[in-house]
């Protein structure tokens, strides 16, 4: 009979699973139990195994959308910073060119 070995790991924010065996197929190697419907195997065992991969691939579809959002966020973030930025570079250029005009009309008195 073939064994199940899930190894569940969270890496920057994604969950990573690794499987070796069939998927519902009875209890793992690692000497830990997938429960007493994962031990059985049989059609019971392959359909907790397909509904948790199925949770699996939502779970990482939502923290992908989650982190997509957050990054664009961000960069509207930046871009708001980027035109207030740009706005005071202007007004000090035209404080400078104000003070350099001054110091002209100086020099000619």
């Amino acid at each position: 009979m073939l064994s199940v070995s899930r190894v569940t790991a969270r890496l920057s924010g994604v969950i990573v699973r690794s499987v070796s065996g069939g998927h519902g197929e009875g209890a793992g190697r690692g000497g830990g139990s997938g429960g007493s419907i994962r031990d059985a195997g049989g059609a019971f065992g392959k359909m907790e195994a397909a509904r948790e991969d199925e949770y699996f691939y939502k779970k990482q579809k939502a923290q992908l959308q989650e982190l997509r959002e957050h990054i664009e966020q961000e960069v509207e973030h930046h871009k708001g910073q980027l035109e207030n930025h740009q706005k005071v570079l202007e007004r000090h250029q035209q404080r400078i060119s104000e003070i350099e005009a001054q110091e002209r009309a100086l020099g000619k008195e």
